[in-house]
C-alpha cells in the first residue's frame, strides 16, 4: 500500500526514528514486533512522496537498518542488522533514467532478511523465503513462497523468481530473468541478457533478451547461461557450461558450448 502524508511532510533522503514515524501516522506496528531504536527510517522518495510504513505482529527490525516509506513487512517477518529495505531507484540504466519514486515493497509472512540485504522498491517477496547476507535486489523483482536466496547474489531488476527455487552464493541474475518454481542454480552461475553490449550509444537501443528457467531446472556451479536460451522443465547442466542454446525439458547438458548428453534421468540412475 502506499500512502503520500498529508499533515506530515518530510524532505526527500531525511531520516526519522520509529517513534516519530508513529506519532505522525506513517508507521502502523502490530504487536509484538521488535524494533530496534537504532534503526533508520525514510520515509520520503527523491520527489517527496512520504509513504506508511506497515509492520506485522512479531516482526523483528535489526539496529542499523534502514527502511524506507512503503515498506510493508507481514507477520513474523525478521530483517537483520544493516539491511535496507524500500530504496528507491534513482539513476540512468540501459536507456531509462530512474527518477528515485517509491513504490510498495512487500516482504512475506515469516521471510527473513539477513545482515546487508539491499530490497529495492517494488520487490515482493513471498512467505517463509530467506535472503542471504548482502544479496541485492533491485527494483521491482518478484520472489515466491519457500525460495531461498544465498549470500552475496545480484538479482537485477525485473527478474520473477518462483517458489521453492535455490539460489547458491554469489550468483549473477541478470534484468526480467524468469526462474519457474524448484529450480535450482549452482554457485557463481551467470546469466547474460545483452547480446550486443550497447551502453549509451544515441544511435541504438540495446536490445535485452533475458534467459528462462522452466519448472525444477539445475544448473551447475560456474555456468555462464547466454541471453535468450531456454533451459527446459526438469532440464540439467553441468557445472562450468556455456550455454548458447535452448536446452529441451529434461535434457542433460554440459561443455563449453553446451551439448546435449542424454537425458537427467539417466544421470541420476
Amino acid at each position: 500500500m502506499m500512502h503520500q502524508a498529508s499533515e506530515a511532510a518530510f524532505a526527500p533522503g531525511e531520516t526519522t526514528d520509529a517513534e516519530t514515524l508513529s506519532r505522525l501516522g506513517l508507521l502502523r506496528a502490530g504487536e509484538g514486533c521488535v524494533i530496534s531504536p537504532l534503526a533508520v527510517f525514510v520515509p520520503a522518495d527523491s520527489q517527496g512522496v512520504s509513504r506508511l510504513v506497515e509492520i506485522g505482529s512479531g516482526c523483528v527490525i535489526g539496529p542499523f537498518t534502514v527502511i524506507h516509506g512503503g515498506v510493508v513487512l507481514r507477520d513474523q517477518s525478521r530483517v537483520e542488522e544493516q539491511a535496507i529495505v524500500g530504496k528507491p531507484e534513482q539513476g540512468y540504466a540501459v536507456g531509462h533514467v530512474y527518477l528515485g519514486a517509491g513504490a510498495a515493497t512487500v516482504i512475506g509472512e515469516g521471510t527473513l532478511l539477513r545482515a546487508g540485504v539491499i530490497a529495492y522498491a517494488g520487490t515482493e517477496i513471498g512467505t517463509g523465503s530467506v535472503v542471504g547476507h548482502h544479496t541485492l535486489l533491485r527494483s521491482f523483482v518478484m520472489i515466491g513462497d519457500e525460495t531461498q536466496l544465498g549470500h552475496n547474489l545480484t538479482v537485477e531488476r525485473a527478474t520473477r523468481i518462483g517458489s521453492r527455487v535455490r539460489c547458491s552464493p554469489g550468483s549473477h541474475i541478470t534484468s526480467s530473468c524468469v526462474l519457474a518454481d524448484r529450480v535450482f542454480l549452482g554457485a557463481g552461475v551467470r546469466t547474460v541478457n545483452d547480446r550486443a553490449m550497447i551502453w549509451r550509444d544515441p544511435q541504438r537501443a540495446p536490445e535485452l533478451v533475458p534467459p528462462s528457467f522452466g519448472h525444477a531446472a539445475r544448473v551447475g556451479s560456474g555456468s555462464v547461461i547466454l541471453g535468450g536460451v531456454s533451459i527446459g522443465e526438469n532440464a540439467l547442466v553441468g557445472a562450468g557450461s556455456v550455454v548458447t542454446r535452448d536446452i529441451p525439458p529434461g535434457a542433460i547438458a554440459y561443455g563449453v558450448p553446451a551439448r546435449v548428453h542424454g537425458q537427467a534421468c539417466q544421470a541420476a540412475s
